[in-house]
């Protein structure tokens, strides 16, 4: 069975949300740790781009560090 990376299944979730402006996204995975990075317009878009990843297989911790801007 091929095991698709986990930084490859966290792109593919925040490309397919689509409450998320991806070009403004940074990420680093480690150990099942995810830390999200960048600036979103709204409290609403941090909310979504952490709850894209919450239920993938291998994330355990999700830090999400992203900015709104104001």
């Amino acid at each position: 069975m091929i095991s698709i990376p986990l930084e490859d299944r966290v792109l593919t979730a925040l490309e397919r949300n689509p409450h998320v402006a991806r070009r403004n996204l940074r990420f680093e995975t480690s150990e099942g740790r995810v830390t999200l990075r960048g600036v979103v317009r709204s409290y609403f878009q941090k909310q979504m781009a952490q709850e894209a990843l919450r239920h993938i297989d291998g994330v355990h911790e999700i830090a999400n560090e992203l900015e709104v801007a104001s």
